[in-house]
């Protein structure tokens, strides 16, 4: 429980104290976020980005068409505490700050210039002297710059960028002259080396596959070591480690199985690599792809002098370890972890073949760290503050806060909150976070609204409730938000991970369920007000939910898949649904045995059941979740009867960057929540 506010309650003898109010739809827009931490050489400074919704040509009316844009500037504070100061201030905004080996410079990237859409700027490596100076372009990349990373010596840099097209290529698109091939005409991204001095640049890597994440350099800097796979697609499972020599540009492939999950990483001797792979289960299909496998990774190290490699996973260590980064001294690899409702930061030590958990129960969202690993500097995010760069020793016993980006915070009162456990159907733990309204009282029943999270191969945290999940604006308001955590959540352990395979609907379900009647035994949860929502799989989650229970008086499904047969043949991720449900070959027609298990454990198969108000909310150009999911669970409702509404927002994906579409969905998933539980039409105060 919370006390920042325990002395607004004081009255002070003729004087009535403000209570400081809660937080709603504006607070959520006007959040400053924190990223990009680069603790310098000698560990005496951190860089980090904030970004924030910036309105640059605001004329006082947005009724005249002026836009909100999301912008990131790069700044630097002491590591030992004091005022944090701005770098950069560019019209367009500046990213990925980071520090040259000697602690000199410090390059970021912007895109800067005149121009707009096609003619516009791209984004470009930028240098400036660490003591204060201009800023000078080094890049003049083509088609702009994603990624890029410092040679052990600084002078020159690795990046990444797309293949340039064809002027004959480039003419056709412009004219609008631009047919695409499904699942063709890919643009692949490979690796550049630039000369941090002049500028000049080579490009290093070619050839029909496409580089997947940042390369690391061998310590003399001769090599570069990288993963990549044939396609961009994300459904391509087939990805594989190499090296290729800077110089020659001859390059060597280090595995052939597709089983590489992440980068691999030079030791500081250069003998030895490290990355995480995940074995593959099912049989490619005819077209090469196979179906994504669900287990933890495992850390692969492989001798560079033999080629041999060493798997070290552990029966005890049930967690799956995220890309990989050596000590300095070469003795460990440390990695982040999904630890049930929090991320934590683990060591390997490579002789003694131990883990060792380095946090607790804190959500680690980055790690920088000085030139020898005595000091580092962390993006830290909690229950009641948003994330903020923290510096440590190598103990991390007791980090300190050293940014304060959002202040403001402070005039305002938050819901606590809490995680919790109880015993579902059988018998199994599951777990969850409760965010309480603001200044809750033991023993009031309040509204309740169940948030299922996406994925499923995801999981609720124990974060602060204002951004992409706005339940502290629900708090504001007196409702108590659930997060549960049923099995397919990650960070539980691979058997808790891979248990609704096969079972979508099933136990996931049943674990949310029992949550709810456990908030409902405490006293906690209105029963009789109680609301449901969810995103991608919670989408799903959502659309099965109000077809199997009238126990919920409104519903939101975002993004959602109430059709898994369709889904299933139309997603960008078919070999992702299809794992859930043996991988089975997408086929329409009546034969296919695998047909039914689509059908049983679809929502829209149960339409005429669902009696509860469901708002659809839906990305009109959402690649992962087609359009045609929420028209035909509209459809299917409507044509029923049913209180159903469908908003398509123009332009979005599968989550939404637009400024005014996020301040919509959130206003008015409120007004139908509320109006639907509560029994009254409800408002915002936007």
């Amino acid at each position: 429980m919370r006390f920042r506010f325990l002395f607004a309650a004081l009255l002070v003898p003729g004087v009535l104290v403000a209570q400081p109010r809660g937080l709603d739809e504006s607070d959520v827009m006007r959040l400053k976020s924190v990223g990009g931490i680069a603790m310098s050489p000698d560990g005496s400074r951190v860089l980090y980005a904030v970004s924030a919704w910036e309105h640059p040509n605001a004329k006082g009316d947005t009724a005249l068409g002026d836009a909100h844009e999301r912008r990131s500037h790069v700044f630097i504070v002491p590591s030992a505490g004091g005022a944090s100061r701005q770098l950069t201030f560019g019209e367009r905004g500046e990213s990925q700050p980071t520090w040259s080996p000697d602690g000199k410079t410090i390059a970021f990237v912007a895109a800067r210039g005149t121009g707009t859409g096609e003619n516009g700027p791209r984004p470009q490596i930028w240098l400036m002297p660490a003591d204060g100076g201009e800023a000078r372009q080094l890049t003049t990349i083509k088609d702009g710059v994603s990624g890029y990373v410092w040679s052990p010596d600084g002078s020159r840099i690795a990046l990444l960028t797309t293949d340039t097209l064809t002027r004959e290529q480039e003419a056709k698109l412009r004219r609008r002259d631009d047919p695409k091939v499904y699942e063709g005409d890919f643009r692949l991204t490979h690796i550049w080396v630039v000369d941090a001095a002049t500028g000049a640049a080579s490009k290093v890597t070619s050839g029909n596959f496409t580089v997947s994440a940042l390369p690391s350099w061998s310590p003399d800097g001769k090599l570069l070591a990288f993963y990549a796979s044939p396609t961009p697609m994300i459904r391509d499972e087939r990805h594989d480690a190499y090296l290729v020599d800077v110089a020659s540009k001859q390059l060597t492939a280090l595995t052939t199985d597709h089983q590489v999950e992440s980068a691999p990483a030079f030791s500081p001797d250069g003998k030895t690599l490290a990355w995480t792979s995940v074995s593959h289960e099912f049989a490619p299909h005819k077209d090469g792809i196979m179906a994504r496998t669900l287990r933890n990774a495992r850390i692969i190290t492989m001798d560079l002098a033999t080629k041999a490699l060493t798997n070290h996973a552990q029966k005890g260590f049930d967690v799956s370890p995220g890309a990989v980064r050596w000590s300095p001294n070469g003795k460990e690899l440390w990695f982040t972890a999904s630890d049930r409702v929090y991320n934590s930061l683990y060591a390997y030590d490579v002789a003694a073949k131990t883990y060792a958990q380095r946090t607790q129960k804190q959500l680690v969202g980055g790690i920088s760290h000085n030139a020898d690993g005595s000091k580092f500097a962390l993006a830290l995010n909690s229950a009641d503050l948003p994330t903020e760069v923290y510096v440590t020793d190598a103990s991390f016993a007791s980090p300190t806060r050293v940014t304060t980006t959002n202040g403001w915070l402070a005039e305002r009162a938050i819901g606590a909150s809490q995680v919790i456990t109880w015993k579902s159907f059988d018998g199994k733990e599951a777990e969850g976070v409760l965010l309480l309204p603001v200044g809750y009282k033991e023993g009031n029943k309040v509204p309740l609204m169940v948030s299922a999270h996406g994925g499923p191969t995801g999981a609720h945290t124990a974060s602060f409730k204002l951004g992409t999940d706005p339940g502290q604006t629900w708090a504001a308001r007196g409702w108590a938000v659930f997060y549960p955590n049923p099995r397919g959540s990650t960070g539980y352990g691979e058997w808790w991970m891979h248990a609704n395979t096969g079972d979508w609907g099933g136990g996931d379900y049943k674990d949310i369920m029992t949550g709810v009647d456990a908030l409902i035994k405490r006293g906690i949860a209105d029963s009789s007000k109680m609301a449901f929502e969810g995103w991608s799989y919670g989408g799903y989650m959502t659309s099965w939910v109000v077809s199997q229970t009238g126990r919920f008086k409104a519903a939101m499904m975002g993004a959602g898949l109430p059709s898994l047969l369709s889904m299933a043949g139309t997603t960008d991720i078919p070999g992702y649904i299809n794992t859930f449900f043996g991988d089975p070959q997408y086929d329409g027609s009546i034969v296919n045995a695998n047909i039914k298990k689509y059908l049983e454990r679809s929502g829209i198969s149960y339409s005429d059941k669902v009696t509860t108000p469901l708002l659809i909310l839906h990305g009109s150009s959402d690649e992962r979740v087609p359009i045609g999911q929420p028209m035909e669970f509209y459809r299917a409702l409507k044509d029923r009867g049913k209180t159903v509404e469908l908003v398509f927002y123009p332009r979005e994906g599968h989550g939404f960057s637009e400024y005014y579409h996020q301040l919509d969905r959130m206003k008015r998933e409120y007004e139908w929540i509320a109006k639907h539980t509560l029994g009254a039409p409800q408002r915002t105060a936007m």
